[in-house]
Parts: structure tokens; C-alpha cells; sequence
């Protein structure tokens, strides 16, 4: 697809979005990017700047998209859905929102796409995408930028196969691996998601995630499954708590797993 051609697509989801999408939240608007460096870098730094307005910011290409622990998340125009969604929220805890943005998405998109703690939406063993949630708070007012990133090619792996310091890369897939029936245009796979990650967040704001635990584990790709996080522990994945720690099951019993503490890969 062509540079005007992607954007045209782009511009006709974001307008079927946004009339989807601003009755439930006034103030609401989608802005479109030919290129960026990152779109979560953009409104991190427009929210410091003071815009805490809901925004749903979509790039046709990002050159420095950033993933958790400093990795990054290239795409090349037509090979990957990449945005940012910035929401002024004050939900009583934070923690569980990026699983509850897991849910939101796996659900959007298809019943056999999963969810690997803490943050990757998978298929068959590989990687479809990510969520990258970071936050500014400015006063009073906290606001979070929920980053996603959705191959629709599976994009190639690193040269080194590796995405951080001692951590394999999973291998990818792209949506139309699992729907190639689907349509091509990124445009759909935005009319897909956004409306439904956006009910979510609010969703969580209202209520948390715990309601949302059945949900999570019904997509729970390491559910039972060996895992051995990065600071050298293993054992086997027992679910979520109510707070979303992963539960970790070894013989000596179950601990918690916070998301900023580890990464998790089978073994």
C-alpha cells in the first residue's frame, strides 16, 4: 500500500472511531501521523507540556517505538498497527491496567489469541504485539499513554535473535497469519481495537481489574507452563491475583510476581 493510499485508510478509521468513541468520552479526538519516532514518546511529551485532553494518536510509521525495558519496536508502513492512547484516569489502583488492556485487545481481535504476562498478546507460541503503559502526573491530574503496537507481517527478528540483555526473542507473527482472510488495510485492524481498548480503560478506571480475572485467564498463555523470570527464579505459572501478580508456583509455594520486577519467558 502506498504512503497516500495507508494514510487515506488511516484517516477514514480515525473518523469512524471518533464518532464511535466521543459520546462515551467528551473531548475526545484521533490525530494521524505519517511518521514518528514514537507515538507513547509524543504524548508523554505533550502531556508534560500540559495537554491531558483524551487522544488517540496513530502513526503510519514509527522509527524508535519503544517496548518495555528499553526495547524497541520498529514498523514499516502497512506491516504493523501502531498507537497511542492518552487518557487523563484516576481509578483507585493502577495496577492491572496493561492486563486489562490485554483483555481488551485479545478479545477485540480473535478467540485464540492470547495474553503472556505482562504485557504481549501472542498466537500459537508467538508474538502478534505489545502494550507499552506509562504515565505523567502533573499536580493533582495523573495521565496514562497506552502504547500498542500489532504486527499484521510478522516482522523479521532482531539479527542477534535477542530483544534484551540474556532474553530470547519470541518469534513473531502478524494478524493475517492467523485471519488471512482478514482485510489488508491497517484501517480495519484500528476500527477493530480502538473503541473496545478505550470502554476498557474507562471500564478499569470505574472498577479496577479485578472483575476482569475470569476474563484474563480464559487468554492466559502461561497458565501451568514452566517460566523462568529474569532475576533467575523459575517455576510454574499459577494465574493473576486480583491486583494482576503474576502468581509463581514453586516448592516452597506461591509468590508474587510484579510487573516492573521481571521478565517472564517459558522455559
Amino acid at each position: 500500500m502506498t504512503d497516500a493510499r495507508l494514510l487515506a485508510d488511516l484517516h477514514a478509521a480515525a473518523e469512524s472511531v471518533w464518532q464511535d468513541v466521543v459520546p462515551l468520552c467528551p473531548g475526545f479526538a484521533v490525530e494521524v501521523l505519517p511518521r514518528i519516532d514514537s507515538t507513547n514518546s509524543e504524548l508523554m511529551r505533550r502531556a508534560r507540556d500540559g495537554a491531558l485532553h483524551p487522544l488517540l494518536l496513530v502513526a503510519a510509521e514509527q522509527n524508535a517505538g519503544r517496548g518495555r525495558q528499553g526495547r524497541q519496536w520498529h514498523s514499516q508502513p502497512g506491516a504493523a498497527l501502531t498507537f497511542s492512547l492518552g487518557l487523563p484516569l484516576q481509578p483507585a489502583e493502577w495496577s492491572g491496567l496493561s492486563l486489562a488492556v490485554g483483555v481488551a485487545l485479545a478479545e477485540a481481535l480473535h478467540p485464540q489469541v492470547q495474553i503472556k504476562w505482562p504485557n504481549d498478546l501472542c498466537w500459537q507460541g508467538r508474538k502478534l504485539g505489545g502494550v507499552l503503559v506509562e504515565t505523567v502526573s502533573l499536580g493533582a491530574q495523573r495521565y496514562a499513554v497506552i502504547g500498542v503496537g500489532l504486527n499484521l507481517h510478522a516482522p523479521p527478528l532482531p539479527p542477534d535473535g535477542v530483544l534484551g540483555p540474556g532474553m530470547p526473542a519470541l518469534p513473531a507473527a502478524g494478524l493475517l497469519d492467523l485471519m488471512p482472510d482478514a482485510p489488508k488495510g491497517v484501517g480495519h485492524w484500528l476500527r477493530r481495537v480502538a473503541a473496545p481498548l478505550l470502554r476498557q480503560a474507562l471500564d478499569f478506571e470505574a472498577q479496577g481489574f479485578a472483575h476482569l480475572v475470569p476474563r484474563y485467564a480464559a487468554r492466559d498463555a502461561l497458565m501451568g507452563r514452566p517460566v523462568r523470570l529474569s532475576d533467575g527464579r523459575e517455576g510454574v505459572a499459577d494465574g493473576v491475583r486480583a491486583d494482576g501478580a503474576l502468581w509463581l508456583a514453586t516448592a516452597s509455594g506461591r509468590s508474587a510476581v510484579w510487573q516492573h520486577e521481571v521478565s517472564v519467558r517459558p522455559c
